[in-house]
């Protein structure tokens, strides 16, 4: 098995948290957005822009999505209370299996295939896209699967409920703590609101297409089984996460890939960053990964911090609760 060094992965360029220069701020139209959106100060100056919609949907969506954020709000505690517990102590794999499984399906096929695989390869033509969000969020879900779609690569910061470092980063930035938020230091552009990074992605990384037919109006109807049947994994922070390390990790993932799923629910209640590697069915990134561990299939791991590689969930799970918490006595995952 080839070594990390011996691979090229990919070179996503940024200083911690993506330092930002001279970008501006996009904002929906609504009017929660536009009483939100004012000029800050984060270094240099950042200023906040509402852009006319295209068409009347983007209106409809917006008030959708402003709905639903707050349902959101009111679901969260209750899903945290119900599947609370300790991640790292040993789980049921049926459960979790099946439960992860059913998810996908009702999510499929959106985030499962790449149909950007080519022209333009972000392994030869990285696009410098940070992302913040948390795994449960149907919107930032919704912003994950037009990633694999596009077999965009992207640096990820988790911000999960109780979040210590990257919420802050976004409140200082945006404005506002409102998930998903996404940083394209390659062309100096900041957005809230998963239809419009959605959107945007697809003008700017797409080659003339758009997105799926259905990716942005079933996330309303079907972008919260996910989030319901996994009864909150990947929406708090653990409270025994400890530091971010030195070196981001890597994730060959595809978003309705089931055991995925579980590894970033993991990886977000620990608060750790990672570059996410979207590996979907039909894009390059198999070839990478092929050449990294002798198989197209995902989840894969590597952390440079330690030179651990892996494509077993079950081993990654218990890896990460092991090396990136404050106390492993009581770790049994």
């Amino acid at each position: 098995m080839p070594s990390l060094g011996a691979i090229n992965l990919l070179p996503i360029t940024s200083s911690q948290h993506g330092r930002i220069h001279n970008h501006f701020l996009y904002t929906t139209c609504s009017q929660k957005s536009k009483s939100d959106a004012q000029s800050i100060r984060f270094g240099v100056r950042v200023r906040a822009i509402s852009p006319k919609p295209e068409d009347g949907s983007v209106n409809v969506a917006s008030q959708s999505a402003a709905s639903s954020t707050s349902f959101l709000s009111v679901l969260c505690p209750l899903l945290k209370f119900f599947g609370g517990g300790d991640p790292s102590q040993g789980r049921n794999e049926l459960i979790e299996v099946a439960t992860s499984s059913i998810s996908s399906l009702a999510r499929f096929p959106w985030g499962s295939r790449s149909i950007n695989n080519s022209a333009n390869n972000p392994m030869t033509n990285a696009p410098n896209l940070q992302l913040y969000e948390f795994e449960a969020c149907p919107f930032c879900r919704r912003v994950r699967e037009a990633m694999t779609e596009l077999n965009l690569s992207a640096e990820v910061y988790p911000c999960p409920k109780g979040s210590r470092r990257h919420r802050d980063f976004v409140r200082k930035t945006g404005g506002k703590e409102q998930f998903p938020f996404l940083i394209d230091s390659s062309t100096g552009i900041s957005l809230y609101e998963s239809g419009d990074i959605v959107k945007y992605l697809f003008k700017q990384y797409g080659n003339g297409r758009s997105a799926s037919f259905g990716l942005l109006e079933s996330t309303v109807l079907t972008g919260w089984v996910p989030t319901l049947l996994r009864a909150g994994r990947g929406m708090t922070l653990w409270n025994k996460a400890g530091i971010e390390p030195s070196q981001k990790l890597q994730l060959f993932s595809y978003e309705n890939n089931p055991y995925a799923r579980i590894v970033r629910e993991t990886l977000c209640e620990l608060e750790l960053p990672y570059i996410l590697q979207n590996a979907g069915i039909g894009s390059a990134n198999s070839d990478l990964l092929f050449s990294l561990s002798g198989s197209r299939e995902v989840p894969y791991l590597v952390d440079p911090n330690t030179g651990f590689q892996s494509g077993d969930y079950k081993a990654i799970l218990s890896y990460l609760f092991k090396t990136y918490c404050t106390d492993t006595s009581k770790v049994s995952a």
